[in-house]
């Protein structure tokens, strides 16, 4: 399911900047401007979709529900692409004698646009949010054999997402660019629906998680008993009070000492301000779990702050590299490469890495480290980071050598491709290629594992959100360069734009956002579990009835 949601999300994300620029009228800032907006807030609504499936449904319903939306999405938009009266008049390769014929697309077409585009948002938000845990669900983490396979998951979930990801750059793109966009989207509605299918043909054989009640809820409790007991000294000896009623998990977080002020929450009011092991409601007295679940939340806070920046750079390589390989040659002999698929060069470098990550780098970095991952999770963001900072800067140097040739050969205004091979634009994809393997599954490795057993969901949406905050920021950045600056990106040309000043404004910025990552994961603590003996055999035991019943 997964694989297929990103095989046709990012196939549609590529392209659209292409749409919207060729079919839609939008102008080149507009477009690039709407395109970061639809997939920030398709990764935004990762963290709604993880609230239903952490609170109320399953991360099996989720899966399905949120993907009949992603369904409806792309077949509205199949149907406004298919009929002509639908959009306006395309001014892409239009001649001048009938420039007066491009128009703007008026309110109704716009209407519909966007309700295609964001039933799609909402649809793969939830999806995306719901699918890697439900896939982490099936190891059991007090397993110590299952647990040592967690993080090999992730890396192996992320060898299907990229693989889904390179057939939608090369063969749905091919779709749009050869058969029509209304074939396409199409495409895309059906493969997802297919998904949904083979999905639910599996549904007896998943270890579904139990809802445990609001995350959100959860963690509200513990500020506002915090700030009840805000004058009240905090104890000397804390301990876990059990609520067998309330808990079905069988994690007890030890209590660590950073952020004191929210042990107050767990501390019981008295008259006498003294201290029993009563049992009072949720919102009076919270257990040293409660605490420290949101404890993990917050200091997960500037892990994903610092990795914001560096998906701000990724939109770059979605939106306007993507526009700067449509004036570059891109032939092969007498094949046509689609502009769009141009982000198949990182595609199958990651295809070809990861395994070799995972057979190779991680056994040979075990041994040194005697970390069953190989390093830890921190250390695998913080490699990509670099590794994001080189890859603006030879965007930059790439831009302006693209820059120069259309110089060289009097070509600044003119519509005709480059003399110039666009798989110069490899280098900087393949860099960050190499950067997101390190970094994205780096995240969602770190945020599962680190997070609680009633906030999995929450937490693996939360590394979706650093991708949503850096498409908005990418908008807010181009917006205000282009003030600052006085139009570096505002001539509607890359020819005469200043893309390379931008590049190497981004590469300065990824410097510094890796010098405030550092000192975030320094001072990061992991989380340290003890487990309930009883539970755990509980859980063999419901583990072994589950593989009998599948068997």
């Amino acid at each position: 399911m997964a694989g297929i949601d990103v095989m046709a999300f990012f196939a549609t994300g590529v392209s659209l900047v292409t749409y919207f620029y060729g079919f839609m009228n939008f102008n080149i800032t507009k477009s690039a401007t709407a395109v970061t907006n639809f997939m920030g807030t398709a990764f935004l609504l990762a963290l709604f979709g993880a609230f239903l499936s952490d609170t109320y449904l399953s991360r099996f319903k989720t899966c399905v529900l949120f993907g009949c939306f992603e369904v409806v999405g792309y077949a509205l938009l199949a149907v406004q692409a298919h009929f002509r009266q639908l959009r306006p008049f395309p001014c892409k390769d239009v001649p001048l004698s009938q420039l007066n014929q491009c128009e703007s697309a008026n309110k109704g077409q716009l209407a519909i646009l966007y309700a295609g585009l964001y039933l799609v948002a909402i649809g793969t938000g939830g999806v995306k949010a719901a699918t890697p845990p439900l896939g982490a669900d099936q190891y059991d983490e007090k397993d110590p054999k299952e647990a040592a396979k967690l993080s090999s998951y992730f890396n192996w979930l992320m060898f299907f997402l990229t693989t889904g990801a390179l057939f939608g750059v090369t063969f749905v793109v091919w779709i749009s660019e050869n058969q029509g966009w209304d074939w396409s989207f199409a495409a895309c509605s059906i493969v997802v629906g297919l998904a949904i299918l083979f999905l639910t043909m599996g549904k007896s054989l998943y270890r579904n998680n139990v809802s445990n009640g609001s995350p959100i809820t959860r963690i509200m409790q513990v500020f506002v008993v915090a700030l009840r007991n805000r004058n009240l000294p905090l104890p000397e000896n804390e301990h876990e009070i059990h609520d067998k009623e309330s808990r079905n998990d069988t994690e007890i977080l030890r209590k660590t000492d950073q952020f004191r002020f929210l042990d107050r929450a767990t501390i019981m009011r008295t008259d006498q301000n003294t201290f029993t092991s009563s049992a009072h409601g949720p919102w009076k007295l919270c257990t040293v779990t409660q605490v420290e679940e949101t404890k993990i939340v917050v200091r997960m806070l500037p892990i994903i702050l610092s990795t914001v920046f560096m998906n701000t750079c990724l939109a770059q390589l979605q939106t306007f590299t993507i526009q700067q390989s449509t004036t570059m040659d891109r032939k092969i002999h007498k094949f046509e490469v689609p502009g769009a698929s141009i982000p198949a060069i990182p595609l199958l470098f990651m295809i070809i890495l990861i395994p070799i990550y995972e057979r190779v780098f991680i056994p040979i970095a075990r041994k040194f480290t005697g970390i069953p991952t190989g390093i830890r999770q921190l250390q695998r963001i913080g490699v990509g980071l670099v590794l994001s900072a080189m890859s603006m800067a030879v965007a930059a140097i790439v831009e302006k050598h693209r820059k120069t040739v259309a110089i060289k050969h009097n070509m600044v205004e003119s519509a005709t491709p480059l003399p110039m091979s666009v798989f110069w634009l490899g280098y900087q994809y393949a860099i960050f290629g190499l950067a997101d393997m390190f970094t994205f599954v780096g995240l969602m490795d770190f945020f599962y594992s680190e997070s609680s057993s009633s906030m999995k969901a929450l937490s693996t949406a939360i590394s979706w959100s650093s991708l949503a905050i850096g498409y908005y920021t990418s908008s807010v950045v181009v917006s205000i360069v282009n003030k600052v600056s006085g139009g570096w990106l505002d001539n509607n040309n890359l020819n005469k734009d200043k893309l390379d000043y931008f590049y190497w404004l981004l590469a300065g910025l990824s410097v510094l956002n890796f010098g405030f990552y550092l000192l975030c994961a320094s001072w990061y603590k992991y989380k340290k579990v003890d487990v309930n003996p009883e539970d755990v055999l509980l859980s063999k035991e419901a583990k072994g009835k589950i593989e009998t019943n599948i068997v």
